[in-house]
């Protein structure tokens, strides 16, 4: 016998009546039953849809970066990988332009990890909210069931059977005319919740293997990338005692200054290594601007093709002219841009955004580079004289691949980040304990908004952007 709960619950009302298991008058219910007396409390607030999407994601990332730690290359990937390298042209142009389109590969396929991330973390969030909804229609959804069950096993006899039959058959009628749309429904509603979740977990399912070779994918590119570094570093080392003399002569006038503009100015003025690439930069930048229009023309041209001269120690064009043109150093979110609250009651100088872990670092414009290590809170940091007056702060690397008085084209590997976020004043009052790269853009030792040199695809919107 269908009992009143389940007629309840499909806007009838019903009253037994004893000489049939089917005998139920009918009659139009009120849109909403009041509450009794003694119904439990009020219902708990809905979730917020945005702390169940950051909570998903938190705990999505979490599960890849267990599983980026079970995915390893096979000693035959390993060994190809180092054939390729040794049959490389082992020439300072050849090397670089290899470590830049390993490095754009690399940031590619870092951005595919976190598009898939976010993906996961949509899908599992539908996924959680249709398991939520089945569970809280749990006792409807046992009524309607058990309904459908008995109906199966003692179906409404026939009007036709036998005159007892015939008064059985009419309140089976009113019966079924009532409640039988309400199990309809419920039954639809069951049946589409139970396919779309069979279609969300498919649909994770083959994010997740697109994610896994993305991640082996990665992990391949990363072990071509520290070949090669290791290659190039064989190729631009000088003496061993030299670079070591500067790197603590770094470390001491890093000690000393007290701002960005003081450190950039001892370290051209000390450093042996900066002030001979800092003239040789300047003197080729005085050259740029004896040419003719028609070379200038040319030159810029051949550096927008992608392929310009990559023995040059200058910028390929001037800075100013790169606006809408620079990619940014790491695939990852913007948290913060120039202009927002800092966590210290003042105004960021420059813009922060989050990454996964190990993500690689690129330099975003050819560049000199004045400065690479520790300074102050901003913690590992290297600095790039960009030309015309700029100067591009990059801070909150684990591993720095570079060294002061060498020039960096863009797109070439500078840094790798480390596993956490670094505590640091320029990641103050961040929500995440993500890995951050603070990038701050100065002209003539003063700090300018980056925003108008990103491409339109790393221009989007900060989190707090309204």
């Amino acid at each position: 016998m269908i009992g009143p709960a389940l007629a309840v619950g499909f806007g009838v009302a019903a009253i037994v009546v004893p000489t049939s298991p089917f005998s139920v008058r009918a009659q139009d219910a009120a849109p909403q039953a009041a509450p009794s007396s003694n119904s439990p409390g009020a219902l708990p607030p809905p979730p917020d849809p945005a702390a169940e999407l950051a909570a998903k994601r938190d705990q999505t990332r979490a599960e890849l970066e267990t599983l980026s730690k079970t995915i390893s290359l096979s000693s035959d990937k390993v060994s190809e990988l180092q054939q390729s390298i040794a049959n490389l042209e082992k020439s300072t142009q050849s090397i670089r332009q290899a470590l830049i389109d390993s490095a754009a590969r690399r940031k590619g396929l870092e951005r595919q990890i976190l598009e898939s991330e976010k993906k996961l973390a949509d899908l599992g969030v539908k996924e959680d909210g249709i398991r939520r909804s089945l569970h809280e229609r749990r006792g409807l959804l046992a009524e309607v069931l058990a309904a459908l069950q008995r109906m199966g096993r003692n179906p409404p006899p026939a009007l036709l059977v036998t005159p007892d039959d015939a008064l059985a058959s009419v309140r089976s009628a009113i019966l079924l005319g009532a409640v039988v749309p309400g199990i309809r429904k419920e039954t639809d509603k069951l049946a589409a919740d139970l396919a779309s979740l069979a279609a969300l977990q498919t649909a994770s399912a083959a994010e997740k293997a697109r994610l896994t070779a993305t991640m082996t994918d990665g992990i391949e590119e990363e072990r071509r990338m520290d070949l090669l570094l290791a290659e190039n570093d064989k190729l631009s080392r000088s003496n061993a005692a030299e670079l070591e003399a500067e790197r603590k002569r770094s470390e001491e006038l890093a000690g000393k200054a007290t701002s960005l503009e003081g450190l950039v100015a001892s370290m051209e003025s000390e450093i042996a290594s900066v002030r001979e690439a800092a003239a040789a930069a300047r003197q080729a930048e005085e050259n740029r601007k004896l040419l003719t229009d028609e070379q200038r023309a040319q030159a810029k041209a051949l550096a927008e093709s992608g392929v310009p001269d990559k023995n040059r120690i200058a910028p390929a064009y001037p800075f100013a002219e790169l606006r809408a043109k620079l990619e940014l150093p790491v695939a990852g979110d913007i948290l913060r841009q120039f202009g927002d609250a800092d966590g210290t009651g003042h105004e960021a100088m420059g813009m922060t955004v989050a990454t996964n872990p190990e993500t690689v670092v690129t330099a975003p414009a050819d560049g000199l580079v004045v400065f690479a290590g520790a300074f102050r809170s901003y913690g590992q940091m290297i600095i790039l004289d960009a030309g015309d007056g700029y100067h591009l702060v990059i801070s909150g690397m684990d591993t720095i691949n570079t060294r002061q008085g060498k020039f960096v084209f863009s797109g070439e590997p500078l840094a790798v980040m480390g596993a956490k976020r670094v505590a640091s004043a320029t990641a103050l009052a961040l929500e995440t304990d993500r890995p951050t790269l603070y990038i701050e853009f100065r002209k003539d030792g003063k700090p300018v908004d980056s925003r108008p040199w990103w491409t339109a695809k790393d221009t989007g919107k900060a989190r707090n952007d309204s």
